[in-house]
């Protein structure tokens, strides 16, 4: 299972952008897929996560700024930033909880993706 992350850049405080992290691979379906950021000298942290039926969950310092969402079709989470801060900087990463045939629900990883907001 491959987790591909993209939609990072510079942008200016206030500004917006879009993640998005799709998985390819064999697998019979995701579970629960989640986004962290990790800024430099600090501990990585849960941005927000999402189950395969919708439900979803936020750190404090995003709700109401962020929000997470799926094409389960696609096997895709996004992660709409809007408001962003220059403490949202940081490098983001997706995984996602896949069931693999004989191996059963394994979490993966993603490569990061750098999210860099200018004051």
């Amino acid at each position: 299972v491959q987790l591909q992350a993209s939609g990072g850049g510079l942008v200016q405080a206030g500004g917006s952008l879009r993640l998005s992290c799709a998985a390819s691979g064999r697998f019979f379906r995701i579970n629960t897929m989640t986004w962290y950021r990790q800024a430099p000298g600090k501990q990585r942290e849960l941005v927000a996560a999402i189950t395969s039926g919708g439900s979803t969950n936020y750190a404090d310092s995003v709700k109401g700024r962020f929000t997470i969402s799926r094409d389960n079709a696609k096997n895709t989470v996004y992660l709409q930033m809007n408001s962003l801060k220059p403490e949202d900087t940081a490098v983001y990463s997706c995984n996602a909880e896949a069931v693999v045939q004989a191996l059963g629900a394994r979490l993966y990883w993603g490569q990061g993706t750098q999210v860099t907001v200018s004051s």
